[in-house]
């Protein structure tokens, strides 16, 4: 496993002083934050960092640079992106490319629409000044990855890291691979798609949450999906039904909420389900699992058996839709189990996602694959 030591994030030079680096994260969108906590992670180590995004997100996560263009909205937006996530159960990495005449036509006219936008963002934030470039999710400002070509004749060093859905659905764009210096990944099963591709914790900010005691008089037990066929909500609900009839609990089901409203609600919480019995690939955990814990809130998820060794000492309550009502009862009936099972989350936290932890990985792979080497 990774070593968790407490680090500071530096790169030093031949004579031994700090090396303060200038870092741009490209993405889509703050999905759930994550990128935004990236650059946090990058700017508590001292380094200058700032996320540029296309779409503002909306379940109200920071923005920092945000071009605020058009997502397409409507039926036929909706059922094009639901189309992509169907697919999304493939175990060969696909490339992400126009799937029809229809498709090349309207991203050829999208990067010809929003150039004027993106060409003076590039400008006025002085774009090209950055040292090390993430484009998380592996995608450019332009489809046809003008920007990231442009950073390669400048020498620039390239890192994608993908959070998500987007290596399963989406696949990867063949040229930004290829320019690609370091791909990494938070995602487990990644690893068996992407030839090419390492691993590391998602950085989190542990200092934003604490253990609070609860006095529920009925357990409360929340689950937020953001997909439901992702998060096997539907079968979720069955379980819970039954569990209703025989146990004193209020079941919370929270979906397209506000994030501030989402994280007051979970402090009342006792227990969470992520996700079980999901149709759509993926398993294991996210930003939403690694919040519940920083509060002490028992988490019940489903992981492969290869995910369950790879992540050592993990205090997940691991439960597939057969077995999710029996581990629910055993903690709704032991308090006692319950805490021990809040303190090791928080702990495993602070172990394995805290800013110091993650950038120290982080550090390891910039010297690893030669990305800080050039400095300035």
């Amino acid at each position: 496993m990774f070593n968790q030591r407490k680090t500071e994030f530096v790169i030093r030079n031949s004579k031994e002083n700090y090396l303060s680096l200038k870092i741009l994260h490209i993405a889509p969108q703050n999905f759930a934050g994550m990128p935004y906590d990236f650059v946090k992670m990058h700017r508590r180590s001292g380094h200058e960092s700032s996320l540029i995004t296309l779409y503002k997100n909306t379940l109200n996560f920071p923005e920092d640079i945000c071009l605020g263009m058009d997502l397409p909205g409507g039926k036929r937006a909706k059922a094009w992106r639901d189309s992509k996530a169907e697919s999304s159960g493939d175990k060969v990495l696909k490339y992400a490319e126009p799937k029809n005449f229809a498709e090349n036509i309207y991203f050829k006219l999208r990067d010809l629409k929003n150039s004027g936008l993106i060409n003076k963002s590039i400008e006025t934030h002085s774009l090209y000044n950055y040292d090390i470039y993430h484009f998380d999710g592996g995608m450019d400002l332009f489809r046809d990855m003008r920007f990231a070509k442009e950073l390669k004749r400048r020498n620039k060093k390239i890192v994608c890291c993908y959070f998500g859905s987007d290596l399963r659905t989406r696949g990867i764009f063949k040229e930004m691979d290829e320019m690609s210096d370091l791909n990494l990944t938070v995602e487990f099963d990644h690893l068996k798609l992407h030839k090419n591709i390492s691993y590391i914790y998602f950085p989190f900010d542990t200092d934003q949450f604490k253990i609070i005691k609860k006095r529920n008089k009925k357990l409360k037990i929340i689950h937020s999906p953001t997909n439901r066929k992702f998060k096997g909500t539907d079968k979720i609900l069955k379980v819970i039904n039954e569990i209703d009839k025989i146990r004193n609990i209020e079941f919370i089901l929270l979906e397209n909420t506000d994030r501030e409203k989402v994280l007051k609600i979970k402090t009342e919480c006792d227990l969470a389900i992520d996700q079980v019995g999901g149709e759509l690939g993926g398993s294991g955990y996210g930003k939403n699992s690694v919040e519940n814990l920083s509060m002490g809130i028992p988490t019940f998820t489903e992981f492969t058996e290869e995910y369950l060794i790879f992540l050592e000492r993990n205090p997940f309550i691991h439960s597939t839709i057969d077995t999710l009502k029996e581990n629910i009862l055993k903690l709704t009936d032991n308090e006692e189990l319950r805490e021990d099972i809040s303190v090791k989350g928080r702990e495993w936290v602070e172990s394995f996602h805290s800013f110091s932890a993650v950038s120290g990985k982080l550090q390891e792979y910039y010297g690893k694959f030669n990305i800080a080497a050039d400095g300035k």
